[in-house]
């Protein structure tokens, strides 16, 4: 990564740290320290994690990271979903919604990502003590978990609890966290220039601003259009803050 950008990415750190929280981090702070700490003590999820990472690249900004904090997040959403619900089955989905965040960006290089992660996913979970119901639900959330594509339809409500709880939970980090982490990561993969982040800035925030309108959960739907727009403020900040070092650097570079 250039020096601008390494600069660049040291103050959208800042910038994230200096902006309000998400509201769903302290209405759902039940469900999330739940989710999380099941996430990192149930024996299941820790040899998953342990046969997912090679699959995943944190160079690419949907590393394992990003499969950690988008699996607690699809948790904690079937536990706020389902709270007037049947407890055991509440947590029984958490733990699918865990197991299909940690797998759903495992072909995330590949064409048709969604499909060939759901199909990986089932091999990689056969010989896990799962219902073939569950490998399912898991397999379809996966398979459904793309923005702007055509959605898949299921008959079975906790398939679609689950597909709608992970792409929820994918879909938050289109806001503060696209611009913090991701942005740069994937900048940094691919060498992007800078002209030519600062040129493609404006489609990838109206990109991000159709997002806000397709959360799938009452969560996703009360608490995703803030996550969206503190992105979107960021973005503008970082926007205006990249071009001004860029021009500074020309400028500089001009002189004799």
């Amino acid at each position: 990564m250039n020096k601008l950008l390494a600069r660049m990415k040291t103050e959208a750190k800042a910038m994230v740290a200096r902006q309000e929280m998400p509201g769903f981090y302290t209405d759902c702070a039940r469900e999330l320290e739940y989710s999380r700490s099941t996430f990192f003590d149930n024996p299941l999820l820790v040899r998953l994690q342990e046969d997912v990472i090679p699959f995943l690249y944190d160079d690419y900004g949907h590393g394992i990271d990003h499969a950690k904090k988008v699996a607690i997040e699809a948790g904690a959403i079937v536990l706020v979903e389902l709270r007037q619900g049947d407890l055991a089955r509440a947590r029984h989905l958490a733990l699918l919604a865990h197991l299909a965040g940690l797998l759903h960006d495992i072909c995330r290089l590949e064409d048709d990502h969604a499909a060939r992660g759901a199909e990986l996913s089932r091999s990689i979970l056969a010989d896990y003590p799962l219902e073939p119901g569950d490998l399912d639900r898991v397999a379809f959330a996966i398979t459904d978990h793309e923005a702007f594509g055509t959605r898949r339809e299921t008959d079975d409500p906790e398939a679609a609890l689950l597909s709608g709880a992970l792409y929820d939970a994918d879909k938050f980090r289109w806001g503060p966290d696209n611009f913090s982490t991701t942005l740069w990561e994937m900048c940094d993969y691919n060498e992007v220039p800078v002209a030519d982040i600062l040129a493609r800035f404006p489609a990838g925030v109206a990109k991000i601003r159709e997002v806000a309108g397709t959360f799938r959960t009452a969560t996703g739907r009360t608490f995703g259009p803030q996550f969206i727009a503190l992105g979107l403020s960021l973005g503008e900040e970082i926007h205006t803050r990249l071009r001004d070092l860029a021009s500074r650097d020309i400028a500089d570079a001009d002189r004799p």
